[in-house]
Formats: C-alpha cells, structure tokens, sequence
C-alpha cells in the first residue's frame, strides 16, 4: 500500500510551493489524486465536526505543493474497504472515541503497512483517545514528537512544534505520536484545535495569520503521510 504513495512522493520532492496552482483551479481532481479520509468512529462522539476542515485543507495542500489531492473527503469506517485507499485519515471531535475489538487490528495493520492518523483533541475528545489508543498499541505509548521531526518541517518550518489554534486549559499546544520501527503513524495535536483552523473562516473568526499557521501545519502532516521524506 505504502509504495504507491512513495512512488508518487518520489515524483515530488525538490518541488515548491505553490506549483500545484494551476491544478487547484481547473475544477476537478488531478489525475491519481488522494483522498483525505475522515474517520467514522463508534461511541456516540461527533465523529462529523468540522465539516468544512478537509476540504479546505485539501485546497490547501493542492495550492502549496505539488502533492494531488480530491478536493472531497471520505467518510471511512475501519470495516470498511476504502480504508485501504486512503494515506490520510483524520479523526476529531469532542466526545467519546470507541474501536471495537475487531476494529483495532485492522486499523493497527492499516497503520503499520502504511497509513497515517490525524487524531485533533477537538477539546472533549482526550480521555477516550488515550483509553483507545493504549488498547491500540498497549506496547507502544504516546510520545512527544520531537522538534526535530520532519513533520515540522517537510514544507513549512514550525519551529515551536503544532501551533495554538483555540485556548482550551490554558496549557500549550502539543503534539504526541505513536513510532513503528522509526516511521511516525499517529499523530495526535493535543491542546490545538488544528482542525478548527482549518474551517472557513466565518467558522470561528480566527484571524488569517491563524487559519494559515493551522493550514500549513496541516499541509506538513498529509506531505508526511504520503511519504514526502517519510
């Protein structure tokens, strides 16, 4: 699964931001375009927040990169086929987060041979990640990613790591994962509210400077899943 993104990521490197304009404004999706996947999780959370997230995100790797994206999401549950088209899946919302048993060992399979995890803490969300993910991978905790990492800087330099979106406790934006043999396959924005950066901008009034720190960092995280110095 993961090599037809390398392949494509292959073709990528060396390029800049930007080329991807033209592609972004013909109407239709670029030849061979990924998904941007939204992950429909069981118990009872609001799997569905942020609807405009994605695609605006999408808008944006398409515009900074020459990465192709589908301007639309997919819903995708972990039973579900598609799944195993999909190098980007992101999941948010603010409640209750629940895999059921059958569930963890295809999303863990998912993510070993390949895949990517966006968790964004849409504030509510953390405990039953936390709880989730330890039955995920019992073995391998949370850990904070390191400044150094490359999805700080695959496209866009982020220095001070995921950027503060949304006040939530008061506590600073930061960012954790899961590593498997030194690949990072969850990614999990803690105290952020990324992905409400990434909504239209009616949404919740954040300022332009905001919505792109948050855009880029998204950026950065699909540039990352689909293997661009991956």
């Amino acid at each position: 699964m993961r090599g037809s993104w390398l392949a494509m990521a292959a073709m990528l490197v060396g390029t800049s931001v930007g080329v991807s304009v033209a592609a972004a404004q013909g109407g239709g999706d670029p030849p061979g375009a990924i998904v941007l996947g939204r992950l429909h999780y069981e118990g009872g959370g609001d799997w569905y927040a942020n609807p405009s997230a994605l695609p605006n995100l999408a808008a944006a790797v398409r515009t900074q990169t020459a990465i192709p994206v589908a301007a639309r999401e997919q819903a995708v549950r972990l039973d579900d086929p598609a799944l195993w088209d999909i190098a980007f899946l992101h999941a948010t919302g603010h409640g209750n987060i629940r895999f059921a048993d059958a569930e963890l060992p295809v999303l863990r399979r998912w993510l070993v041979q390949g895949g990517f995890l966006h968790v964004d803490d849409n504030y509510g969300l953390d405990a039953a990640f936390r709880r989730e993910v330890a039955r995920l991978f019992p073995d391998r905790p949370l850990v904070e990613v390191p400044l150094d990492h490359p999805i700080y800087g695959l496209v866009h330099r982020f220095p001070e790591g995921v950027p503060k979106i949304h006040e939530h406790d008061g506590e600073p934006a930061r960012g954790f994962g899961i590593f498997v043999d030194g690949r990072l396959v969850l990614f999990y924005s803690h105290q952020s509210d990324l992905s409400d950066g990434w909504e239209d901008p009616d949404v919740h009034g954040d300022t332009p400077a905001v919505r792109e720190a948050a855009l880029r960092m998204g950026v950065n995280l699909v540039a990352y899943a689909v293997g661009w110095g991956g």
